[in-house]
C-alpha cells in the first residue's frame, strides 16, 4: 500500500464559528460550539484510517 500523508487536524475560528481542517484538505462544517468542531475532527480521523494523533502545537481544540 502506498504511503499516503497523515492526517493531522487542528481548528480554526472565523468570527462565532470554529471550523475543524485536516492537513489533507479536508474542511468540517462551521460549528459555533467547540465541542462539535473537535467532534468532526475525531471523525475525519477516524474515517482515514485512524491516522496519527493531533499536530503537536497545533491541536484540536
Amino acid at each position: 500500500m502506498p504511503d499516503r500523508p497523515p492526517h493531522r487536524v487542528f481548528t480554526t475560528e472565523r468570527g462565532s464559528f470554529c471550523l475543524a481542517r485536516c492537513d489533507c484538505g479536508w474542511t468540517g462544517m462551521a460549528r459555533r460550539a467547540r465541542s462539535q468542531a473537535r467532534t468532526d475532527a475525531e471523525r475525519h480521523l477516524a474515517a482515514a484510517g485512524g491516522g496519527p494523533e493531533p499536530a503537536t502545537g497545533r491541536p484540536v481544540e
